[in-house]
C-alpha cells in the first residue's frame, strides 16, 4: 500500500475528515470492497467518510488503484495460469491426507445458501473452472467427480478439464454416487456451514449405508490451501426508505414476534441475508445483482433483533434507522450467541435454508430446535400496497427502457452487423438512465439463433453471435430499482420468421394467456396452474424442461421463494400480493429459442361469487410482444382480444416515457391485430 509521505499525507486527509480509519485500517476496507461486485463503484467512500473531502477521495481511488493491481478473485485465466486445475486438485487432496479424509464434497453454495456467491466463497469455481449457479463436485484420492444440472452442461464440458473430474448430471445425485463409491472405513469430510441439514442427512444416510463415515470439518480444507482467497465483501449497507418500503422496520419486527410468542417460540434464528433485509429495510450490495447485506440475525419474541454483521459495511447513521430494539454484534460472535439462547428457551431454524453449522451449535447446547420455515419467507412475498405501486411505477420505466431498446433494434438489427454482447449493452444503457436505478436482476440472457436455445446462456466473446436475418434473438432481462425488481423476456424475429417458428411461438403465447387470464380458487398452488401455460405444446407433443413462473421480490431477489409456478409439487398456495414470473418457452437445440415472461401479481378477483373466493393476476410488465412471430389462426377471439388489450395498455402508458422517434415505433408494434 501506499508508502512513505503518501502515507503520511493518506493519514492527515483521513484525520481532517474525523475518519476512525487509519491507512492500515483504509487499505483492509479496500480490499473488501475490491472483494465486493464491480457496480458498487465508489460507494465504499461513505464507508470512511462522511462528507467525502475531494482530496481524500483522489487519495482513495489512488489506493484503490494500487491495491487492484495485485488484488486476484483466484478464477481468472491468469489465476489458472499461475496455479493450474491439477495443482489445486492435489494441493486439495494433500490437505485431506493430513486430516485423515478419503473424500470432500466441495458445494456450490457458501454459509448463506444465497443464489449469488460472493468471490470467498466461489470454492467450486476455483477448484474446478465451473462458474454455474448450481453445481457440486465430490473429490476422492484416485478420482473426482462435479454435478451440474442440464443448463450447464455445455458450460461445464468447456470449463472443467474432464481428465481430472467425471460429469455427471445433478439428478444422479452426489450423496447417492457418492455411497456407490466409497468404502468402508472411509471417512468423508464436509464443511457444516456449506450445507443445509437436509443435505446432511442425505449424505450421511448414504456413506454409512456403504461402511463409511461422515465427517464435520472445522476449517475448510479447501480455503486452507487456496492462496490469497478473497476476504469477505464490504459494500454499504443503507436503509431502504420506509416510502418504499410500506411498513416500518419496527412494525415487521413487532408482527413477526408476535407469531413467536404465540407459538411458545423464545427466538427464529435468521439466516438468509434477503430475509434480514426485509425485516430491517436495510439493503446492501455484497453480492452480483441482489442488494444483499451478507448478514445473520436473531428475531425474539421481545421484538429485539441481534445482527451479525461487519461493523464496517454499515453507513453513517444506519443505528439510527435500526432502533434502540436492534443490536449489533460482529459474525464471530454468532456461535456464543447461539449457546446462550439455548437457555431461553425453543429456537426457530429452518433446516430448508440455515446451515448444518447452526443446528449443530444449538444441539450442542441443547437448545429445543423448532424446525420450520424462515417466519420472514410469507410476509416477505405478500407485497403491501407501497411495495405494489413501487413496483408498478418501476416496470413502466423499466418499460420505456424496453421499448426503446426494442425501437433501436429494429433500426439496427437489418444491417446485419449487431452481435449479443453490444445488443444487451445497449439495452443496460437506456436502464440505466431511468431513475432510481441500482444494478442489472441478473446477468442479461442475450442469445441469437442456436444459443437462444441455450436456457441460461451467457453470451462471450468467444460464443456470442450475429443477429442474423431469419432467425430469432432470445432476450431474457431485468433490472434492480429502489422501487422495484424486474424481470423481462422477449423473442424477436430478425427478418422474416418460418412458419415452424411462428407456430412455436404462438403456441407459448397461448401458454402465456392462459396463465395471465387465470382465475383460480384461494389455495391454489403454482404445481396446479403449470399445466395451462403448457397445454398448447403439449397438444403437439412439445414441452419446456424449466418452471414455468418463479417468485420475485421487492428491490430483493429476482428468484423468491415460497411462491413458484412449476411441475414440481409445492405445497405453498399462491397467496395476493405474490409476484410471479409468466414464462413458458420451446428451444430447439442447435436452431433457436422462444421465451415470453412477463411478472404477474397475484390479486383477489372481484368477480367471486357464492362465498368463493378467487383469485386472478395482474400483468405489471409493459414492453410489445413480437407481432411478427404471431400465427393469428392459432389464437382464439380471447386470446387476441388479450394481446390487443395488452399492447394497447402499453401504448397508453409507455409512449408518454419515450421519445417520438421511439413512439412512432410503438405505435406500429402495437397495432391491433384484427
Amino acid at each position: 500500500m501506499a508508502k512513505g509521505d503518501d502515507r503520511a499525507q493518506l493519514a492527515r486527509l483521513l484525520s481532517e475528515a474525523g475518519s476512525a480509519y487509519d491507512p492500515d485500517g483504509v487499505a483492509a476496507l479496500i480490499r473488501g470492497a475490491l472483494a465486493a461486485p464491480e457496480e458498487i463503484g465508489t460507494d465504499w467512500h461513505v464507508l470512511v467518510a462522511d462528507p467525502m473531502p475531494a482530496a481524500l477521495a483522489a487519495a482513495l481511488e489512488a489506493l484503490h488503484k494500487e491495491l487492484a493491481a495485485t488484488y486476484s478473485d483466484g478464477i481468472s485465466n491468469e489465476d489458472f495460469a499461475r496455479m493450474p486445475r491439477p495443482a489445486r486438485l492435489q494441493a486439495l487432496r494433500d490437505e485431506l491426507a493430513k486430516r485423515g479424509l478419503s473424500a470432500f464434497v466441495v458445494p456450490r453454495a457458501d454459509e448463506y445458501q444465497g443464489e449469488y456467491v460472493p468471490q470467498r466463497g466461489q470454492r467450486l469455481a476455483w477448484l474446478t473452472g465451473f462458474t454455474g449457479s448450481a453445481g457440486a463436485a465430490v473429490v476422492l484420492m484416485q478420482r473426482a467427480a462435479i454435478f451440474v444440472d442440464g443448463r450447464y452442461t455445455l458450460q461445464a464440458a468447456a470449463q472443467v478439464d474432464t481428465a481430472l473430474f467425471e460429469q455427471h448430471h445433478l439428478q444422479e445425485d452426489p450423496a447417492r454416487w457418492l455411497g456407490g463409491v466409497v468404502t468402508k472405513g472411509d471417512a468423508i469430510g464436509y464443511d457444516p456451514w456449506l450445507h443445509t441439514p437436509n443435505e446432511i442427512e442425505r449424505l450421511r444416510a448414504n456413506v454409512e449405508r456403504a461402511g463409511a463415515t461422515l465427517r464435520a470439518v472445522d476449517g475448510n480444507p479447501l480455503d486452507k490451501v487456496w492462496p490469497n482467497q478473497p476476504p469477505p465483501p464490504l459494500a454499504p449497507v443503507r436503509p431502504q426508505p420506509d416510502d418504499f418500503a410500506g411498513e416500518t422496520a419496527e412494525a415487521k419486527r413487532g408482527r413477526l414476534a408476535k407469531g413467536l410468542a404465540d407459538e411458545g417460540i423464545a427466538a427464529a434464528v435468521l439466516t438468509m441475508p434477503e430475509s434480514i433485509a426485509w425485516l430491517l429495510n436495510i439493503r446492501g450490495g455484497d453480492v452480483p445483482h441482489t442488494p444483499l447485506p451478507l448478514s445473520f440475525a436473531i428475531l425474539r419474541a421481545d421484538a429485539s433483533v441481534t445482527l451479525f454483521i461487519d461493523r464496517r459495511k454499515l453507513v453513517p447513521g444506519i443505528e439510527r434507522h435500526l432502533g434502540n430494539g436492534v443490536s449489533i454484534e460482529a459474525p464471530e460472535r454468532l456461535g456464543p450467541v447461539l449457546d446462550a439462547l439455548a437457555k431461553e428457551g425453543r429456537v426457530q431454524a429452518d433446516p430448508a435454508t440455515a446451515s448444518s453449522w447452526v443446528f449443530d451449535r444449538l444441539g450442542a447446547a441443547g437448545a429445543i430446535i423448532h424446525r420450520v420455515a424462515d417466519p420472514c419467507l410469507l410476509p416477505k412475498s405478500c407485497k403491501n400496497p407501497v411495495e405494489l405501486d413501487g413496483t408498478r411505477a418501476a416496470h413502466r420505466r423499466d418499460g420505456a427502457a424496453v421499448t426503446k431498446f426494442l425501437a433501436w433494434l429494429a433500426r439496427e438489427a437489418p444491417h446485419g452487423e449487431l452481435h449479443e454482447i453490444a445488443a444487451s449493452d445497449r439495452l443496460e444503457a437506456f436502464r440505466r438512465a431511468g431513475e432510481h436505478f441500482r444494478d442489472l436482476s441478473f446477468p442479461t440472457i442475450s442469445g441469437a439463433g442456436p444459443n437462444g436455445a441455450i436456457v441460461h446462456y451467457r453470451a462471450s466473446p468467444e460464443t456470442e453471435k450475429r443477429l442474423e436475418p431469419g432467425n430469432l434473438y432470445l432476450l431474457d432481462s431485468g433490472a434492480q430499482y429502489l422501487d422495484g425488481t424486474t424481470d423481462i423476456t422477449r423473442t424477436i424475429a430478425i427478418g422474416d420468421p418460418t412458419p415452424e417458428m411462428r407456430d412455436r411461438f404462438t403456441r407459448v403465447l397461448k401458454g402465456h394467456i392462459a396463465l395471465a387470464t387465470a382465475r383460480f380458487p384461494s389455495g391454489t398452488t403454482g404445481a396446479q396452474l403449470d399445466p395451462l401455460a403448457r397445454r398448447a405444446l403439449w397438444q403437439e407433443g412439445l414441452d419446456y424442461d424449466h418452471g414455468t413462473g418463479h417468485g420475485v421480490g421487492s428491490y430483493l431477489s429476482v428468484h423468491e421463494g415460497p411462491q413458484r409456478i412449476s411441475k414440481a409439487p409445492s405445497a405453498q398456495a399462491l397467496l395476493p400480493g405474490m409476484i410471479v414470473s409468466d414464462e413458458p418457452g420451446y428451444y430447439k437445440a442447435g436452431a433457436y429459442g422462444i421465451r415470453i415472461e412477463n411478472l404477474i401479481v397475484v390479486q383477489k378477483w372481484d368477480g367471486s361469487v357464492e362465498g368463493r373466493a378467487m383469485l386472478c393476476f395482474e400483468t405489471l410488465t409493459l414492453a410489445p410482444i413480437d407481432r411478427n412471430l404471431v400465427d393469428r389462426g392459432l389464437l382464439d377471439r380471447g386470446e387476441v382480444d388479450w394481446l390487443n388489450a395488452y399492447h394497447a395498455r402499453v401504448r397508453a402508458e409507455i409512449t408518454p416515457l419515450v421519445d417520438p422517434e421511439t413512439a412512432t415505433w410503438l405505435e406500429a408494434a402495437t397495432a391491433p391485430i384484427a
